[in-house]
């Protein structure tokens, strides 16, 4: 839940350090702890990476390409790894992370309780050509339109339709509508 500037800037010093596994594995645990200060859980995720060579040796040093073995990788869950497969291999996964499942469940596109239960639901429901863009566009609209405190309905292009406003609209209209 770190910023995204946080992390980019955070990034940018551990790759000034390491850009692969090699020298990754020669930087010591409080090396890479100061590099990626101050990221939320930075103890955490700095022990992750200090252990990431190792865990990359089966693959050749390589990130791997399924999420079976995206999975075995230190701090690598579920999200991570689908983000993994979209970004970096561009193979059809769908990335839930707090926003995707925050709003796909108010546009009542889907109605579960995890993540782990809208990416399962979505998989079923959603055409497969929307996987790769559907994580970044629902970050970007959550970030920015559609907050979870204090959402901007009134700047938002979807009012009309969304679930959240129809309850004092005269309107019948649904996402399905649109």
């Amino acid at each position: 839940r770190t910023k995204d500037e946080v992390t980019a800037a955070a990034a940018g010093r551990l790759f000034t350090l390491a850009t692969d596994p090699e020298p990754l594995a020669k930087l010591s645990l409080k090396t890479i702890e100061q590099a990626i200060y101050p990221v939320g859980f930075f103890h955490t995720k700095a022990r992750h990476l200090h252990q990431l060579p190792r865990a990359l040796q089966p693959f050749n040093g390589l990130v791997p390409r399924t999420m079976e073995n995206l999975l075995t990788l230190p701090g690598v869950g579920r999200k991570t790894a689908n983000l993994i497969l979209t970004v970096a291999f561009s193979i059809p996964a769908i990335c839930v992370d707090t926003h995707v499942h925050r709003i796909m469940n108010i546009w009542g596109y889907v109605h579960t309780k995890t993540p782990l239960a809208t990416e399962q639901a979505l998989r079923k429901k959603l055409p497969a050509k929307y996987w790769l863009t559907v994580n970044s566009t629902l970050v970007a609209f959550g970030q920015h339109t559609c907050l979870p405190r204090r959402p901007r309905c009134r700047d938002c292009v979807l009012d009309d339709w969304c679930p959240r406003l129809n309850h004092s609209r005269d309107t019948n209209r649904t996402l399905k509508d649109a």
